[in-house]
Parts: C-alpha cells; sequence; structure tokens
C-alpha cells in the first residue's frame, strides 16, 4: 500500500491544512502514493464540508511541488495512452472538486512550485508564496517535451487568455522567481518568510469567506484577450503555427505544437471539456519517443551530471578560497564577474592595471543593468564589486589557489604568462586554462607541475551560458580534476567532463556543422535549405565578427584546428545527400 504523503490538521475556527510530505522521497512528485492520497484528503473534505471553513495546502519540504513522476512517464508505451490519460483525469478530478468546494481554498507556496507544482496552486482560489532564495514558479513541462497535463493549460488560457498564456508561460517554460510570478499574475501575494505563510493564508480565508469561486466558473465569465472565434484573436490566430514553425526552425518537437493545439481547441468549449482535450495531447507526448529522449538528456543525464555523476570517486573535498584570472578581456572579465557572484575573491591581472580595470568595468556594467532591473541590491552589488580586485603586477597573485588563464589563443603567450605567476601563487594551486582547442596535455608542457594543469573552458557571455568543459590533459591528477568540477557547480554552471583532443567536444561538433555546410555550398546547393538541417538539432552558430571573438562560431575558425575551413580541399567526401537537402 502507498504511503500516505499528506497530512490533515484542522484548527479550531474549522480550516483544514493540508501539508503534503512524501516519506520516499525529498521532494513531493505527483507518484501514485500522492494520487492517493490527495484523492482521500479530497474525498474526506467533501464529507465533512460543512464543518469546514477553508482549505490550506502546503508543504513540509524546502520544495512545494517538484511536478509529475518522470520515472514513471518515461516507461510508459504507445499502448499505455489510455492509462495516463485516465490517470491524469482523475488528478483533474481531485483539483476540479477543491476548486468547486464552496469553500476558499489557499495555496501556501513555501518554495519552488514547477509543473504539477503550480498546477495544484492554479486550482486553488487564492496563492501566496514566499520570496525565497531559490523558489522558483512556472510549468517547464515544454523543455521535457510534454505539456502542463494536470490542468495547467486549461487554467492559463483561461487566467491569461490564449496568446498572453501561450507566449509567455507555456511554450518557452519559463521558470519565474517569485516577484515576476506576482507581477505576471500566477501568484497574488508575497511574503519574505516560510513561516508567515500559513497563518496568511488563514487569515485570508477568515477575510474572504465568500472568495470560493473561479472566475470561469462565474456567470458572464469573458476569456480574456477573447475566444477563437473573437475578431482580433481571429485576425492573429492563424499566424500562430507559422511563428512556431520558425522558432522550431522545422524541428520535429511535438510538444509545443501540442501545448497550442490545447489552448486553442480548449478555448472553444466548456472547462472540462477543455480539460480532457488537454489530458489526451499530454497522453500522446508522455508516450511518444521524443518526450523520453528529453527527458532522459535534460532531467535524468543533467541531474546525475549536477550531482556530481562525473567527478572522481573516493577525492575529498578541497574547497578554492581565491581565483586568479590572467587576461581581462571579454572571457576573463565574465569569468572574474561569475566567480565573485558566486563569492570568490578575484585577482584579475592584465598587462597593466588600467587593461585590469577595463575588464572589471565589465562587472560594473553588469551590476548597473541588475540594479536597474531590481535583480539585486546596492549593498549587494558592492560587495561582489569589491571582490574583484584588478592588477597588472604578477605579485598580486600570491594567495590563489586556481589560476585561469583567458588570453588568446596561442600556446607560446600561454607558457609565457603562467611562467610569471607560477612560484607566486599557492604551492597545490590548479592551473586551468580556457583554451578552446589547444591541447591540454600540449599546454600543460609549459608548467611545472602537470599533475594540477586542466583545461576549463567557458562560453561566452559567460555570466549567460551555462555550460562549462572541463578538459583532463594526460597528467592532470583526478585531485585537480574534482577541485576544478566542485567550483564549476559552486558558479551555477553544468560540467561536462571530456578528454584532450583538438577542439575538445562542442568545438568539434560546432565544426563538423561549419565544414558539412560549406560542402554543400561548395557544391552549389541552395545555402538558406542546406544550412536548416543542422540548425534543427542544437544551437545556430552565430556570424563571427573578427577571428578573434569568442563565441562559439570563432571556435571553428581558430588556426589552432587542424583543418581551416579555407583550407579544405576542393572535394572531400560528404556524409549529406545532395538530393534530399535540394528536394523542396
Amino acid at each position: 500500500m502507498p504511503d500516505n504523503t499528506i497530512q490533515w490538521d484542522k484548527d479550531a475556527d474549522g480550516i483544514v491544512t493540508l501539508t503534503m510530505d512524501d516519506p520516499s522521497g525529498s521532494a513531493n512528485v505527483m507518484n501514485e502514493a500522492y494520487i492517493e492520497s490527495m484523492g482521500k484528503a479530497v474525498d474526506r473534505l467533501v464529507a465533512e464540508k460543512d464543518s469546514i471553513t477553508g482549505v490550506v495546502i502546503t508543504s513540509a519540504k524546502k520544495t512545494f511541488f517538484a511536478g509529475g513522476d518522470v520515472k514513471t512517464m518515461v516507461q510508459a508505451r504507445p499502448e499505455d495512452a489510455g492509462d495516463v490519460f485516465n490517470t491524469v483525469e482523475t488528478v483533474k478530478r481531485q483539483f476540479r472538486t477543491l476548486e468547486t468546494l464552496g469553500k476558499p481554498v489557499v495555496a501556501a507556496i513555501n518554495g519552488a512550485a514547477l509543473g504539477g507544482g503550480l498546477e495544484i496552486a492554479l486550482a486553488c482560489h487564492h496563492r501566496i508564496a514566499a520570496d525565497v532564495k531559490g523558489s522558483q514558479i512556472g510549468l517547464p513541462e515544454v523543455t521535457l517535451g510534454l505539456l502542463p497535463g494536470a490542468g495547467g493549460v486549461t487554467r492559463t488560457v483561461r487566467m491569461f487568455g490564449i496568446q498572453n498564456a501561450f507566449v509567455n508561460i507555456l511554450s518557452q517554460g519559463t521558470r519565474f522567481k517569485p516577484a515576476k510570478a506576482k507581477e505576471i499574475g500566477l501568484v497574488d501575494e508575497l511574503l519574505p518568510t516560510v513561516e508567515e505563510l500559513v497563518p496568511a493564508a488563514k487569515a485570508w480565508i477568515k477575510a474572504n469567506p465568500d472568495s470560493h469561486e473561479q472566475p470561469w466558473d462565474k456567470k458572464g465569465y469573458k476569456m480574456p484577450g477573447g475566444t477563437p472565434s473573437s475578431p482580433g484573436l481571429a485576425s492573429i490566430l492563424p499566424s500562430f503555427p507559422a511563428l512556431l514553425r520558425k522558432q522550431l526552425k522545422g524541428a520535429p518537437m511535438p510538444a509545443p505544437k501540442a501545448i497550442l493545439s490545447a489552448a486553442v481547441e480548449g478555448a472553444q468549449v466548456d472547462f472540462d471539456t477543455a480539460t480532457r482535450i488537454e489530458s489526451r495531447y499530454f497522453a500522446s507526448l508522455v508516450t511518444g519517443q521524443v518526450a523520453k529522449n528529453m527527458i532522459q538528456a535534460f532531467f535524468f543525464d543533467l541531474q546525475a551530471i549536477n550531482a556530481g555523476g562525473s567527478r572522481p570517486d573516493g577525492i575529498a573535498k578541497t574547497p578554492i578560497k581565491k581565483i586568479g584570472v590572467l587576461g581581462a578581456g571579454m572571457m576573463g572579465a565574465g569569468i572574474a564577474y561569475v566567480s565573485a557572484k558566486a563569492g570568490y575573491d578575484v585577482v584579475l591581472k592584465d598587462v597593466s592595471l588600467e587593461a585590469a580595470q577595463k575588464g572589471k568595468g565589465y562587472s560594473e556594467k553588469l551590476e548597473a543593468k541588475a540594479l536597474e532591473r531590481g535583480r539585486t541590491t546596492q549593498e549587494r552589488s558592492d560587495a561582489l564589486l569589491a571582490r574583484i580586485t584588478p592588477t597588472g603586477d604578477p605579485a598580486d597573485l600570491k594567495g590563489v589557489d586556481f589560476v585561469i588563464e583567458a588570453v588568446f589563443e596561442n600556446q607560446e603567450l600561454k607558457h609565457k604568462v603562467f611562467q610569471e605567476i607560477e612560484d607566486i601563487v599557492e604551492p597545490n594551486a590548479v592551473l586551468g586554462s580556457n583554451t578552446s582547442t589547444l591541447p591540454i596535455t600540449g599546454l600543460a608542457t609549459g608548467v611545472k607541475r602537470q599533475e594540477d594543469f586542466i583545461g576549463i573552458h567557458f562560453f561566452s557571455p559567460v555570466d549567460k551560458m551555462p555550460l562549462v568543459e572541463i578538459i583532463k590533459g594526460e597528467k592532470t591528477s583526478d585531485e585537480a580534476l574534482a577541485r576544478v568540477f566542485d567550483y564549476t557547480l559552486a558558479i551555477g554552471k553544468t560540467p561536462i567532463v571530456v578528454n584532450d583532443s583538438r577542439g575538445f567536444f562542442t568545438s568539434r561538433v560546432i565544426g563538423t556543422f561549419v565544414n558539412e555546410r560549406w560542402l554543400c555550398s561548395a557544391r552549389a546547393w541552395n545555402r538558406r535549405r542546406s544550412s536548416r538541417p543542422g540548425r534543427r538539432p542544437g544551437t545556430r552558430p552565430r556570424r563571427c565578427s573578427s577571428p578573434t571573438s569568442s563565441t562559439w562560431s570563432s571556435c571553428t575558425r581558430s588556426p589552432s584546428l587542424p583543418v581551416r575551413v579555407s583550407r579544405m580541399p576542393a572535394a572531400p567526401t560528404s556524409r549529406i545527400r545532395p538530393r534530399r537537402l535540394s528536394r523542396r
């Protein structure tokens, strides 16, 4: 028998608090135990309705609710579509009973409410969130190849209208901070601490005993922005599929299309029929292969990496205390900023103090924008900038235990800058290079302690790009790898560990794309059509503004790669079929 995941508490005022607390995990998820427990709780609410004045739904975990049970979803096969449909319909009936109970229901959101967590909250009449660190609110299902199947599409469309809901909430799977969620209307009230939530929820119930009806259940309700038959919306709705295709670049991604279809079809019928349409599309996505691939890559694999899956076993953590960045150009300045933002003291060195100060100016500009947008405070901004010390003197790197070199892609230059500081930094300092293409084993020959030398490849702009390549040379020790891995997680990046080879991983992938694209052009194929297939699986490369610019596209043009595009042979063998690309 599944564990009970919902605790019932009724106070003297007749307010019932349902506390979600799954004993089998660190977070609440929409698994079999939850569905059974919520079903029992809802049945009891109906049975005791006359003695109840209101309901508060909250969580005993650090997060409010983590969403659907992806472990079960990835096992669903096409023949299981009926079971998936019935399961999600059961969840929706529970939510529908809550919102039509005839008593005010309040969600006290104590942490992240993503996916199914927000769908629980949307079924409540009032939503109060704690504006605490790490809290996120949103419907990110599309990023896993799914749609919000527990009423998320139907309710957001009726709250915000088709266009607003689809563009701003559903199609991108945006995760909002509590303040932004309140601004757009996903939550109604913010509080500074978790402890204030339940008392505030009860106070709202007492002050609003008759607020127990959703807008779409009230007589005379009109959908914001109109229904698909409304003249204003009808004139622009036909453009939505074309805009979606442009956004997807023709990629066979069924989730955004299913969300748009569920939103438009559901807006033309009553609420209960709309939720069934949503369930139909949800079952189709869950049992399809695309969602399984995306869940594996973007949930399980990413979770394993961030949990230390690529970190060497048996190596104790040795925290890094002080960072030294060599080179205050765009990459070095960005590395200094993200390090200081994570709480590290940073020495930013260049050939002169003026050049280093210019590099710090990059951080100052980013912080000015953050202040302007209300994303930080003056006190926090001042503290961050104070952690960055610009210098032109190698002696200022004394005490540094992790060096990150970010100078021009030239092996002799890189050897020179390391030789300047190797005897000044801590004896056990890790020596890292932000090279995008040069072999780490070759660069390591320029230092005395090759076991402490490692590659750490950031992408531009550093403050926005989440991926970091960690490259292990032939003599790099597991201790150095572990320390750099821990640092990468500490600055909020996703580390991938790769072996030493020309271009490492990402530059080799982008290089292959550019080479194949050149082949298509060389054979006089249509330029646009020949590049389109390469854009579908990943990021579209940007035009390189100069051979030294720090973008992914420039990595493929580096003179350090084995073959530059301009030096390629006239007719190398291609893996792309000309006839397929030229067909319209």
